[in-house]
C-alpha cells in the first residue's frame, strides 16, 4: 500500500480520536473558541520540537521557502481555526449526523479548489470513486425519522460551512509543502506544520486575550485533557500534511472518509451497540471508495 494511503488512514484515526476530546471539552469546560485554541495551543511545543529536532538531525539548516509559501500557509491556517470553530459549535447543535455529512462534502469541495487554485486534476474515475465514498457517508450519517434530515438547519449550515473551510485549508496546505525546497516529504511538512501552528495560537490567543478574558486561563486549567487533543492534533496533522506534500489534497481527503467507520467503531466500543444493515451498507461502500481511490485515481 502506497505511503500517502497509510498516512491518510492514519490521520483519519488521530482525528477521530482529537474530536471526542474536542467534544469533551467544549460541554461545559470550554467555549468554543477555547476548545478551538486549545487544540493549536497545545500542539504547537511537540510540533517546534519535533521540527527543530528533525532539523538538526537532517542537518543543512532550514531549507529555503517560495514566495507563495507564507500566503498558502496563512490562509490554510485561518480556514483550519474557522473550520474547527464550526465543528465545535456543531457538536452542540441538534441533528449532528446531518452536520457531519455535509461536512464531508470536503472531498468534492477540495477536488474543485485544488483545480482552480493548484491546478490538481481528478480523474473521472478517482472522481465516481470520491463520490462513492460520500454516498457511503450519508448512508452512514442517516438515522431513523424525517426531521434528521431536514437539510436547512444550524447542524447542515454548519457542516457545510466547515467541510468548505477544511477544503480550502487542505488546498492551502499542500500549496505551502510545495513551496518548501526539498526532496524529503517529512521536512516539508514539519516546517510547514511548525509554521501554521504557532501563527493559529498566537491569533488565537490574541483573539480570546480580546474577546473573552479569562478564557486562557480556562485552557491552561484544563491541561490534563487538553494536552492529549494537542498530541492527537500533531499526529494528525503531520499525517495529512506529509500525505498532502505526496498527493492530491482531494485524493488524500477521500481516503480520510475512513474517519466515519472509525467514529462508528469507537461508539461502539463505548456503548457496545451492535452495527445495523444501514450501517454495514455505508461501511462497505466508504471503504469500496478508498481501494478504489487508491486503484483508479
Amino acid at each position: 500500500m502506497q505511503a500517502w494511503i497509510l498516512l491518510s488512514i492514519a490521520a483519519a484515526a488521530f482525528q477521530t480520536l482529537r474530536f471526542v476530546l474536542q467534544k469533551h471539552l467544549s460541554m461545559g469546560t470550554l467555549s468554543v473558541g477555547g476548545a478551538t485554541f486549545a487544540r493549536f495551543a497545545y500542539s504547537m511545543p511537540f510540533v517546534l520540537v519535533l521540527a527543530a529536532l528533525y532539523l538538526w538531525h537532517r542537518g543543512g539548516g532550514m531549507p529555503a521557502l517560495g514566495p507563495m509559501f507564507w500566503p498558502y500557509a496563512l490562509s490554510g491556517g485561518l480556514a483550519q481555526i474557522l473550520a474547527t470553530w464550526c465543528m465545535v459549535a456543531l457538536f452542540a447543535a441538534r441533528n449532528f449526523a446531518v452536520g457531519i455529512t455535509f461536512k464531508k462534502t470536503e472531498t468534492v469541495q477540495t477536488a474543485l479548489i485544488g483545480l482552480i487554485v493548484l491546478g490538481d486534476r481528478v480523474s473521472a474515475a478517482g472522481m465516481a470513486a470520491i463520490v462513492l465514498g460520500l454516498v457511503g457517508v450519508v448512508i452512514l450519517s442517516g438515522g431513523a425519522g424525517a426531521d434528521r434530515w431536514r437539510i436547512f438547519n444550524r447542524a447542515a449550515a454548519l457542516g457545510l460551512i466547515a467541510g468548505a473551510l477544511f477544503a480550502v485549508s487542505a488546498v492551502g496546505y499542500r500549496g505551502a509543502t510545495l513551496q518548501v525546497s526539498s526532496d524529503d516529504a517529512l521536512m516539508r511538512a514539519l516546517v510547514t506544520l511548525a509554521a501554521v501552528t504557532t501563527s493559529q495560537a498566537l491569533a488565537m490567543a490574541a483573539w480570546l486575550r480580546w474577546r473573552e478574558g479569562g478564557e486562557i486561563g480556562r485552557v491552561i486549567a484544563a491541561r490534563r485533557t487538553a494536552v492529549w487533543m494537542g498530541l492527537t492534533g500533531l499526529g494528525g496533522s503531520l499525517c495529512w500534511f506529509t500525505a498532502f506534500t505526496l498527493q492530491n489534497a482531494a485524493y488524500v481527503f477521500a481516503v480520510g472518509q475512513v474517519e466515519v467507520i472509525f467514529s462508528l467503531i469507537a461508539a461502539r466500543l463505548f456503548f457496545g451497540e451492535r452495527i445495523t444493515r444501514r450501517e454495514g451498507a455505508g461501511v462497505a461502500l466508504v471503504t469500496a471508495s478508498v481501494i478504489a481511490v487508491g486503484l483508479f485515481r
